[in-house]
This record gives C-alpha cells, sequence and structure tokens, in this order.
C-alpha cells in the first residue's frame, strides 16, 4: 500500500540533520508490554481473538465501560505506555480501533479513544492533565493541542473532522511536533485521509515532563455530563496495531514490518 500524501519521511533532529528511523514502539493488540492497564469501576480490557484488524496479528484489545447512575466518578478503559512524548520530539503515532456493531451515535456524547496525560499533581495547578486527544461526539472524529502552562492552558481544537461507522475498522496516524511556541505542527490522517494539517502552531505546554500514550475507551461524556445521553450503558471498542516511532510507517497499521 501506498503511503498517503503530505507525510514528512525525514523528520529532522535538533541539529538539523536526518533523524534516523526506528519504531519505539508497537503493540499487536495484546494485552502485554503495556506499562498499566487501568480499569475503573465495571470498566473491563481484555486480549480477545475472535475481532483482530486485517491479517496482521490474530488478536485486538477489547475494553467496555458500563453506565452507572449510582457511580459519580470516572469511566476509564485503557492500555498505558508511560513514554509517548517529551517536549521538543517529533513522531508518528497510530492505531486501528472498531466500533462495536450497534454504537448509538446519537444524541452526541463524547467517547475519549486515546489521550497524551502527565500528571502534575505536585504543581498545584493541576492533576492528571491530558494534551492531545482524540475523541468522537456523535458521529464525528475530533482531536486537540493543548498550549500554554500547567498553570495557564490554551487548547486548540479540530472538529468534526470525519465520519466514524460502528462495526468498522479505522485508522489513525497522528504526526507531531511537540513544540511550546510556534514552531509545531499537527497532522492526522484518518483511514488515510489527512484531515488535519496546521503548521506554525504551539502544540503542547511548555513543560519538559514525559508525557504518556493511553489507548482505549474513556466515558468521558457520561462524567464531564453528569448523565448518559441515549440509551446505550455498554459500550466496547477493539484496538489493534498500535504503534510510534520516527516515520509513518511505525505508526500505520497497514505499513508495519
Amino acid at each position: 500500500m501506498a503511503f498517503p500524501a503530505g507525510i514528512d519521511q525525514l523528520p529532522l533532529n535538533s541539529a538539523g540533520a536526518s533523524a534516523s528511523f526506528t519504531q519505539k514502539f508497537a503493540n499487536r493488540g495484546t494485552t502485554a508490554g503495556w506499562d498499566k492497564i487501568f480499569k475503573e469501576h465495571k470498566g473491563t480490557v481484555d486480549q480477545v481473538s475472535d475481532i483482530f484488524y486485517g491479517n496482521h496479528s490474530g488478536t485486538s484489545i477489547r475494553v467496555t465501560q458500563t453506565y452507572d447512575p449510582t457511580y459519580h466518578d470516572r469511566y476509564h478503559s485503557e492500555v498505558h505506555r508511560f513514554s509517548g512524548y517529551h517536549l521538543g520530539e517529533q513522531g508518528f503515532y497510530g492505531f486501528a480501533f472498531r466500533l462495536q456493531d450497534d454504537w448509538q451515535f446519537s444524541p452526541a456524547q463524547s467517547y475519549n479513544l486515546a489521550q497524551f496525560i502527565a500528571n502534575f499533581a505536585d504543581t498545584g495547578c493541576d492533576d492528571g492533565m491530558p494534551t492531545s486527544m482524540v475523541w468522537i461526539i456523535g458521529n464525528q472524529l475530533a482531536t486537540r493541542v493543548k498550549t500554554g502552562t500547567i498553570c495557564h492552558q490554551g487548547l486548540t481544537e479540530f472538529k468534526n473532522l470525519a465520519t466514524v461507522t460502528g462495526g468498522k475498522w479505522h485508522k489513525v496516524v497522528i504526526q507531531a511536533n511537540w513544540q511550546h511556541d510556534d514552531t509545531g505542527f499537527y497532522k492526522l490522517w484518518f483511514d488515510d485521509v489527512k484531515v488535519v494539517e496546521r503548521f506554525n502552531i504551539s502544540t503542547t505546554v511548555d513543560h519538559t515532563r514525559e508525557f504518556q500514550l493511553h489507548v482505549g475507551l474513556y466515558a468521558n461524556g457520561w462524567h464531564d455530563d453528569k448523565q448518559m445521553k441515549g440509551t446505550q450503558p455498554f459500550r466496547q471498542v477493539w484496538y489493534d496495531q498500535i504503534g510510534y516511532g520516527t516515520k509513518f510507517a511505525d505508526a500505520d497499521p497497514d505499513h508495519w514490518v
């Protein structure tokens, strides 16, 4: 399969020389190899073999969450990689995901699919602080970057990027140059179509702490809206071919070697 257009295949290092290519992390749909598996309340995270992406792995990670009107905390079901990115780094990050066949999209509510996050409880300004996220609201894909400082944060959101379908595998690939000034850039491909491309922007906060990569279902709308919208309290998502590195092929599920 050919690469989609608009990819910076030769990222530069801080000295201006071409960086060497390497896949820094790869997971072929298994619960092994993660730094943490995180389940809140009735959430589940399991490795399964009945549904997986293409002909690649033979397994996938199935995550679920169940709404409980008597529960008032958060709804994470995720796998965590403690290394994701830090300020000044550049890379590609990707995964395949599949919503359940009968996923109820309306009325629109937010469900997070992946995020970069770090703990800033020691700063007195925040606790677990996500920066870039990928989510759906209704049937529309969305993403964002966070800017500023820990105590004075700003957001740039990109919404209504593409339509997500239940019962179908989709791919997300992000290319980012993580800078706190206007020298960064942020791109996102959805099913090989570039839906975000922004240059000369701030893409992360002004802090050198490592931001972890968390992949999985976080039913954030249930918590943030203090209610479940619609009539579907049980949600499940499958994930496969999760990877990142310094070239597009490191992150795109269809180009792994």
